[in-house]
């Protein structure tokens, strides 16, 4: 007789089987289920190679009688009806205390109702995001579970095994009840979309200056040695050296320039919305794609549209190069601070209870996002809350200031655009701005709509309302 399986993984794509892998390599037993059987038949072949045998399940029937209770099962399909429906084949073989993890980009407010209706069943269902990519899922992702303190301690030798270990320490922390798990990787996706974004910006103030792919490396690799060291600096430096195998020429240049996306940016968006939080340096990342996408109408539009050419010059490269870096790490100071900020609103709202340290310190190793920067943010404990306030970002944003401004300033100048670092600045100076025009848009709102106003004579708090003259057209 077969012995029970410690875990089981329905999902055997790219992230799935990796993650079985992972969970093999250690010492982890397993039982898989996917639709396609030969999917199946790969991930046990596979799996025999650096761990004990998998079994493999043509139905979830088989795959849940397999399991030790209680059963734990990782989903990886793609979210939205697919997860309904492997939940829904479930939920009749589960028995109560089994749990079910979501390891997928799910949409959290769908996280909260399966949560809601799998607790009403004595079942623990559980969003967790999971990031680092297919390399994260093989040797270490970032894992962000939300659900139950119950459906936590049963998982958690599970993901502090498999998790990647910055310091010894596993990136991976009980995220919060419900949907929480899924909110903070959406946020994670949020603020990946900026650093892109920033990064992308970057590249392309190099290349205005003059800098060729191969240069542009160079500086990228030395950025990477110092405080924008991350994966993201990493692998642009990567990218810039890698040559196209038909035609020699860089590969970044054969590329066409129109930037996928699969919502999670946009539902950052949503958020920052819902919770009354300025996040403009994400919303200008998404725009960006966005408008990357529309290559044709931009291309027309390039024939008919007066502006400068898009070149730098005048600059000597390894001081721009320093320029570009200053302002680069001040813009991804604001772009953390805002995702941060959205975190926290939504922790307050919810009643979550979100550690930001904790999250900070998940995200330094296997995510997207990992980088040298988060052991700073972490550092700030319950400070990162509000990262413009905490003294060490204060200084590195006056100490970057000069480079910032005049780099964008340049940019305006030539034509190149900077949609999320003019945004970061943006934000920057309206959140150090004692007084904003906001007044003039109150009497406007007040005009038109009688939204009344406060005075700054009088106790917050108290409403005003003029009689305005009549309009003449």
């Amino acid at each position: 007789m077969t012995p029970l399986q410690d875990f089981a993984l329905v999902g055997l794509g790219v992230m799935g089987r990796n993650l079985a892998l992972n969970l093999a390599g250690h010492g982890i037993t397993l039982a898989v289920h996917d639709q396609d059987a030969a999917a199946v038949a790969r991930c046990v072949d596979a799996v025999a190679a650096v761990g004990p045998a998998a079994t493999g399940h043509a139905t979830l029937a088989s795959l849940v009688a397999a399991l030790k209770r209680p059963r734990r099962l990782l989903m990886m399909v793609n979210a939205g009806a697919p997860v309904d429906a492997v939940l829904d084949g479930l939920r009749p073989l589960l028995e109560p205390g089994d749990i079910v993890v979501d390891g997928g980009n799910s949409h959290w407010p769908d996280t909260e109702r399966r949560a809601a209706a799998w607790a009403a069943h004595g079942l623990h269902f559980v969003g967790a995001g999971i990031s680092g990519g297919e390399e994260g899922a093989r040797t270490g992702p970032a894992i962000m579970p939300g659900g139950s303190a119950e459906a936590w301690a049963a998982l958690r030798p599970v993901f502090e095994a498999i998790a990647a270990k910055v310091d010894g320490e596993p990136c991976v922390s009980h995220i919060g009840p419900g949907g929480a798990g899924h909110f903070v990787k959406m946020v994670h996706n949020g603020i990946e979309y900026a650093d892109m974004q920033l990064i992308g910006e970057a590249y392309a103030l190099l290349q205005a200056a003059g800098l060729d792919a191969d240069a542009m490396a160079a500086v990228f690799r030395r950025w990477n040695t110092g405080v924008l060291q991350s994966y993201l600096i990493e692998i642009t430096g990567l990218i810039l050296a890698t040559r196209d195998p038909e035609s020699g020429a860089p590969i970044v240049d054969v590329i066409q320039d129109r930037a996928g996306q699969k919502g999670t940016g946009r539902w950052t968006l949503v958020a920052g919305a819902e919770q009354g939080v300025p996040i403009g340096t994400m919303t200008a990342a998404v725009d960006a794609r966005l408008l990357s996408a529309l290559k044709d109408a931009r291309v027309a539009a390039s024939t008919r549209l007066a502006g400068p050419p898009g070149r730098i010059t005048g600059v000597e490269p390894a001081a721009w190069a320093d320029q570009v870096a200053q302002a680069l790490y001040a813009s991804k100071i604001v772009a953390y601070a805002q995702g941060l900020a959205l975190l926290q609103a939504a922790s307050q709202a919810k009643g979550w209870g979100l550690d930001l340290a904790a999250i900070a310190r998940l995200w330094r190793g296997g995510c997207i996002i990992r980088a040298r920067f988060l052991g700073r943010v972490a550092a700030a404990g319950a400070g990162a809350a509000d990262l413009l306030q905490v003294p060490y970002f204060v200084d590195a944003l006056a100490g970057a200031q000069a480079a910032w401004r005049s780099v964008v300033a340049t940019a305006v100048q030539a034509g190149v655009p900077l949609p999320a670092m003019g945004a970061a600045l943006a934000h920057h100076d309206m959140a150090r701005s004692a007084r904003l025009p906001a007044n003039l848009l109150q009497a406007q709102r007040d005009f038109f709509g009688a939204h009344t106003y406060e005075r700054t004579d009088r106790p917050a708090g108290q409403m005003f309302h003029t009689t305005w003259p009549a309009t003449v057209s």
